[in-house]
């Protein structure tokens, strides 16, 4: 994996800020037990803008909400930051059916005798961890107000019929959210005043070329701008209406670069990880010809690599 350090002092990350991210690797030194919780990115952020943002608000022991349209790294980020500060982490997605007992945890039966089985949250509390709050505007108002005490100032964990619980000093939440997707709903005020909110941007052509070429070496840099354009040209289908956003699928995009690798043409990579995402044959056929305009289909693995 690329050092963390070093690719942010390439991004030209401020150095007192870099200084002050090992400065709390140092005060809060990893246990053993939870070093396979700290995650080892597949893919790095690019965007130096909010990258200063986001550690800022986390070295100054905020929780921060990440929120933006599709694909524009909102867990990449989160995963990130987790990673260059050495904490564990906890994924905790969020749907209608989440409640407090999945949060923070319920009773359970074990060797004879009720005992309390923690909860995501609550381990967050205990391990002093990253929280992943994965599209929070999912889950019910109900359910997020346990998480009040928990994200203000007060930090703490009160578990009704055992012990008060107060974060470690190193625990912060990370959340997410899309706009506009189905079942989604608006934050209520009181959960949003608990966040510093980060508007992530779409990512560039430039940014995306280097993101291709980090995760795939031997890419020729002309097919990877290719494929960034033809990304580019999708998002802008997408913010004019003429296409869903089913097809600007950034994971799709990486699945056809490793299927083309591995034997399709890019044609074929590109129809089962992105076109075929689209369920309505008119708009199959408008991604297909947009797809046509910018790239040969009938380019090989061999074509493409050096």
């Amino acid at each position: 994996m690329t050092d963390l350090f070093e690719f942010l002092r390439q991004e030209g990350i401020n150095g007192e800020l870099l200084k002050r991210a090992a400065d709390f690797r140092r005060e809060f030194p990893l246990t053993e037990a939870d070093a396979s919780r700290v995650p080892k990115p597949r893919f790095l952020y690019y965007g130096k803008d909010v990258w200063e943002k986001a550690l800022t608000a986390i070295l100054s022991g905020e929780n921060i909400l990440l929120c933006g349209t599709k694909a524009t790294g909102k867990n990449v980020l989160a995963e990130n930051l987790s990673a260059l500060l050495c904490r564990p982490e906890w994924d905790i997605s969020f749907y209608l059916n989440t409640d407090a007992a999945t949060l923070i945890g319920t009773d359970t039966f074990r060797d004879g005798k009720v005992t309390f089985r923690r909860g995501p949250i609550y381990q967050c509390a205990e391990h002093g961890g990253f929280g992943i709050l994965d599209e929070i505007n999912m889950a019910k108002n109900e359910s997020l107000a346990v998480l009040h005490a928990t994200l203000d100032f007060r930090r703490i964990i009160d578990v009704p019929g055992y012990e008060r619980i107060t974060l470690s000093p190193c625990t912060r939440f990370i959340a997410t959210m899309n706009y506009g997707y189905a079942g989604t709903r608006e934050l209520n005020e009181a959960l949003a005043s608990r966040f510093v909110v980060i508007n992530m941007p779409v990512i560039s052509k430039e940014n995306l070329t280097r993101l291709l070429l980090s995760q795939y070496p031997k890419l020729k840099g002309t097919y990877a701008e290719q494929f960034a354009s033809l990304f580019q040209d999708l998002r802008q289908k997408c913010e004019s209406s003429e296409i869903s956003s089913k097809a600007l699928d950034l994971r799709g995009l990486m699945a056809a670069v490793t299927l083309t690798r591995n034997g399709l043409t890019v044609g074929q990579a590109l129809e089962i990880s992105m076109v075929n995402k689209c369920f309505d044959e008119f708009e199959r056929q408008l991604v297909s010809d947009l797809i046509a305009s910018r790239i040969d289909g009938s380019l090989t693995g061999t074509e493409l690599f050096q």
